[in-house]
Order: structure tokens, then C-alpha cells, then sequence
């Protein structure tokens, strides 16, 4: 087991150096000078050519790289173009716990929800408890996030004018703390987050479970005279669990950037409001740290799956 985790762990490396590579070369060719954009509509000869040896951007490529990857291995993310001298990690360290906390509940709540609807759905199937729980699933998730976010916001101030409650439609609150009102400004973002997975979650159970209720060792235990829960949930949802495991580690990956839109409609100060507006201004180590960060926790979520795996079947282990 533990070499076979160093073995992930390996190939996950290279995976990272390479969008690491190709996220560098591809900030260095994009359009656009940030130099110049960061002096405005007064270039000044002298002071571009400060701000690019400031930044290393008059040596060679590779040497440029190179002191990238140099300083990335000490989660030093550089500086950024747009406000000068200021540490990119500075930057992102007040967006990340928003967008984390965001991630988490809705990951939670996606599974929370959605795997038991999905189950009851497949023992269920074909009946108005499998029509009313897909039909419900497939209308989340066929809403787009930046539809259904706007759609909820409008029921809010609805409901703002009809109780006088004066629910807020946008802003977060205080990251990891939950009183009444930090509640109050978490909770709409979390729910339209929230919506889509849960959906695809409870599909992807349903689909899972059915598949797993039609093979023949469940009919065997059904023969034996097994308990109908026991052939449900100890043999028949671990094994539709398999399925699931896989998207549950590329979730866990996106929890700190996955959630772009909502962050965006509902005006978060997280990860998203600051990569847009890296990309407005080029401010390419933002975007470059961003993509590292995305790469870092998608190659870990893998990591997780596979973990997973092994607890879920046994015979994966043995493997």
C-alpha cells in the first residue's frame, strides 16, 4: 500500500510540474505587456526597465522559470504585477478561507443530500418517489449556476419585502464563525452551490445502485434469506459507492476554486473576485498561483480517491 502510494505520489508530482510549465510559458506568451499596464497612460522608459529587472523579467526564460520553481518550492508565489511589492500569498491568504468554508458545506451537503436521494430513488425505481426525486434532480441540475443564483437572490428580496426580514442577497460574513447574522449571509451562497452537485450526486447514486441491485450475487443473497438492509447497504451500496469515490476526489480538489460563479453572483471575496480581476489588470502570478493551487488540489483529491478505494474494496488493496 505504501508503495503504491509512493508511485501516485510520483506521477502526481510531474503532473504538478507540468501545469506549472505550462501555465509559466503560457503567462510569458499571452498578449499584453502587465508592465506596461501596471504604469498606465504615463510609460516611463527608466522606471519599465526598474519594475523589470524588479521582477526578474529581463533574464532569460528558463532562468525565469527556474527562479519560479525555485521560489514556488517554498510556497513563495512571487509578487504581484498589479500592486507592486505586495506578495501574491498576501493576496490570496484573505480569499482562501471564504472559498474553503463555501466548498466544504457545499461538498457536504452535496453528499449529505444527494447519495441517500439518489439510493432511495434506485430502491424505489419507477415509482412516483424515483419520478418526483429525478425529475427534481434534473431541473437542478440542468439550471446553470449563474441562472439559478440570480433566480434565488430575486426570491430573497421577495420574501425581503413580504416579511420585512431583510435577508442579505450578497457578501459572506465572517469567515468560520456562525452567529445569527454570519449565518444569514452564508446560507444562500451554500444552498445555489449546493443545488447542481446534489443533483448529479443523487443521478450518479441512483444509476450506481441500480446497476449494483441487478447482479446476480445480490439475487443470491436475496435467495439465502438474507435481511433486505443488510443486501442494501452492506453489500449492495459499498459497491455502488466505487463510482462515487472517483467523483468525490475531483470535488474535494475543486473546494478552494470550484466555486467560481457563486462567488461572482453573490459578490464573495474569495478566489474568484481575485482571479477576475488578475485577469483584467494581467497580474499573471495570481493566475499562475491560482492554477497551481487548482492543480495541487485536484492531483490531492485523486490521491484521496484512490485512498478510498481501498477501503471501499478490499480486493483493490490486494491488487
Amino acid at each position: 500500500m505504501i508503495r503504491f502510494l509512493l508511485k501516485r505520489l510520483i506521477g502526481l508530482l510531474f503532473v504538478v510540474v507540468g501545469v506549472t510549465l505550462i501555465t509559466f510559458f503560457m503567462g510569458h506568451f499571452a498578449p499584453g505587456d502587465p508592465i506596461r499596464v501596471l504604469l498606465g497612460d504615463h510609460p516611463n522608459a527608466v522606471l519599465e526597465a526598474q519594475l523589470k529587472h524588479q521582477y526578474g523579467l529581463d533574464l532569460p526564460l528558463y532562468q525565469q522559470y527556474l527562479n519560479y520553481m525555485g521560489h514556488l518550492i517554498r510556497l513563495d508565489f512571487g509578487l504581484s504585477f498589479r500592486s507592486i511589492n505586495r506578495p501574491v500569498w498576501d493576496i490570496l491568504k484573505d480569499g482562501i478561507p471564504v472559498s474553503l468554508e463555501l466548498g466544504l458545506w457545499g461538498l457536504f451537503l452535496q453528499l449529505l443530500l444527494g447519495i441517500p436521494l439518489g439510493v432511495a430513488s434506485a430502491l424505489r425505481a419507477n415509482t412516483w418517489i424515483d419520478t418526483f426525486n429525478m425529475g427534481l434532480a434534473l431541473v437542478l441540475y440542468a439550471i446553470p449556476v449563474f441562472i439559478f443564483g440570480v433566480l434565488f437572490q430575486l426570491l430573497i428580496i421577495w420574501m425581503d419585502k413580504q416579511t420585512g426580514l431583510r435577508w442579505p442577497v450578497t457578501q459572506w460574513g465572517t469567515p468560520w464563525q456562525y452567529t445569527w447574522q454570519d449565518i444569514q449571509y452564508k446560507l444562500a451562497p451554500i444552498l445555489v452551490y449546493t443545488a447542481a452537485g446534489m443533483a448529479y450526486y443523487a443521478r450518479l447514486a441512483r444509476t450506481s445502485m441500480l446497476e449494483v441491485l441487478r447482479q446476480d450475487y445480490i439475487r443470491t443473497a436475496r435467495a439465502k434469506g438474507l435481511l433486505e438492509n443488510a443486501i442494501v447497504y452492506r453489500h449492495a451500496f459499498r459497491n455502488a459507492l466505487i463510482p462515487l469515490v472517483t467523483v468525490i476526489g475531483v470535488s474535494i480538489g475543486f473546494l478552494v476554486t470550484g466555486a467560481f460563479f457563486t462567488e461572482k453572483i453573490f459578490n464573495l471575496p474569495g478566489i474568484a473576485n481575485l482571479t477576475l480581476e488578475a485577469i483584467d489588470s494581467l497580474d499573471y502570478p495570481v493566475l499562475q498561483a491560482t492554477t497551481v493551487m487548482l492543480a495541487c488540489s485536484v492531483v490531492l483529491g485523486n490521491l484521496i480517491s484512490d485512498i478510498l478505494y481501498t477501503v471501499v474494496d478490499p480486493r483493490i488493496r490486494a491488487e
